[in-house]
């Protein structure tokens, strides 16, 4: 074989690896810590590394830390998984005009109220929102003695726990007595489950989909109608009086909800953007893989591909094979 040859054949191997080596491409994703974003951000990652033959970083943060890591382009974290919009628009309203992040145009749809359990709904003859101010009822959620009843807003970050913070104030539950508390979901779900098991009150932000519909028997409240008059949310990244000039006195609308990614990306790893812009699931996708996150102690890794092997044809149709 003549050296030209040899020199050709090497060549061609080289250029087959390096296009291999491009499709396979290193991604860094983000995961805010809400159950479903966990699950779809592994999903994600185990697409990319085990369908895909490339590397998936997942990144932890909340979404202010992801969406400034997505604007800054310097492959910090270059995926945010679990978009809720209207929730979150006061980012992308800013990242997408710039031109820094890219929306999927797949959503699913969410919903989001408040929830009490069944045996403390039956009980206190609790119905809608309004219920939870009620002096007994403020009462029977206040297990520290501190004349306060606990309500669950959210975690410290999400969006969505300001809207909760503004529009407990503009249904009068402060009024009454009822105190908004933040922490971790995951403290969350251990306080539900206890204040079932112990008779007590409790109530908390609630949202599908979600694993705690299949962790416990709980009811989302009644709320006044979506009213867009009713419903003018200022986030702290659009004004640091935020709180002030908010007002939400109504339910919010069906959230769509969708994974973006910096689109610095498609120029680094165009086959994984062309999956991402593919990628879809449904609203009981989230749910059954949350629960079985959450309820049955799975790893999201685990659950990510037990998931794909029940739907081949699915990540298949993702990837264009």
């Amino acid at each position: 074989m003549s050296r030209l040859i040899k020199t050709t054949i090497i060549a061609g191997l080289i250029s087959l690896f390096s296009t291999f080596s491009s499709f396979a491409e290193k991604v860094k994703i983000g995961d805010p810590g809400w159950t479903g974003a966990t699950a779809i951000a592994n999903l994600l990652a185990a697409v990319v590394t085990d369908k895909m033959g490339g590397e998936a970083e997942l990144v932890p943060g909340n979404n202010t830390a992801i969406y400034g890591a997505i604007d800054r382009s310097k492959g910090e974290i270059e995926v945010h998984p679990d978009i809720w919009l209207p929730n979150q628009q006061a980012y992308t309203n800013d990242l997408v005009p710039k031109g820094t992040l890219k929306l999927s145009k797949k959503p699913y749809e969410g919903n989001q109220g408040y929830c009490v359990s069944q045996q403390f709904a039956k009980k206190m003859n609790i119905t809608a929102i309004e219920d939870l101010g009620r002096p007994e009822v403020v009462k029977a959620m206040d297990s520290d003695g501190n004349g306060k009843g606990e309500f669950w807003i959210g975690a410290d970050g999400w969006a969505s726990a300001n809207v909760n913070q503004v529009k407990l104030r503009d249904y009068k539950l402060y009024d009454a007595g009822i105190e908004p508390i933040r922490a971790a979901e995951a403290v969350k779900n251990a306080r539900v489950l206890d204040s079932i098991k112990k008779g007590e009150g409790y109530a908390f932000y609630c949202y599908k989909p979600h694993a705690i519909w299949g962790m416990a028997d709980v009811v989302m409240l009644e709320e006044p109608k979506f009213d867009p008059a009713k419903y003018k949310m200022v986030q702290p990244k659009e004004d640091a009086d935020w709180y002030n000039k908010s007002y939400v006195a109504s339910k919010d609308a069906l959230k769509q909800i969708q994974i973006g990614w910096g689109t610095s990306l498609e120029s680094k790893s165009p086959a994984i953007v062309e999956f991402f812009k593919n990628f879809q699931l449904t609203a009981d996708d989230v749910s059954t893989m949350a629960y079985q996150i959450s309820v049955e102690k799975k790893q999201p890794a685990d659950v990510a591909r037990a998931w794909m092997k029940a739907n081949k044809s699915t990540v298949d149709g993702w990837l264009g094979l």
